[in-house]
């Protein structure tokens, strides 16, 4: 039983999800269990591993992937938490970059599954 973040006394707390989007179908569940915590998610928008016509063109896709990149520490910028989802203890160099950012920040930071030395979120 996942215990509740929700208080109806102030505001629930913010997870940002950060991990590998060729992992979209973890995030999403990550986000469920979250969510029925009681938490308000921040997570990946696009999936740029997955064909799109917003990201078609190569040099579109640059473009973009540097502005999700900014925008993805933003939402780390407002959450509270980081919950890692690295399914296999699996953490690209993205990912790895989002951990140091968030450590900089001094976020607590979780993982879906151990990864360097880290206990599991559930």
């Amino acid at each position: 039983m996942h215990e509740t973040a929700y208080n109806s006394s102030s505001r629930p707390s913010i997870v940002v999800l950060c991990g590998s989007t060729r992992y979209w179908e973890e995030l999403a569940e990550a986000n469920v269990y979250e969510t029925a915590a009681g938490r308000i998610v921040l997570a990946p928008g696009c999936n740029l591993k997955k064909a799109h016509p917003l990201w078609a063109d190569p040099a579109r896709a640059d473009r973009l992937k540097l502005m999700l990149d900014a925008l993805h520490r933003q939402k780390i910028d407002l959450a509270d938490e980081v919950l890692i989802v690295n399914p296999g203890g699996y953490i690209g160099d993205s990912t790895r970059k989002e951990i140091e950012y968030a450590r900089s920040l001094g976020k607590p930071i979780r993982y879906t599954h151990p990864a360097d030395g880290a206990a599991p979120a559930r």
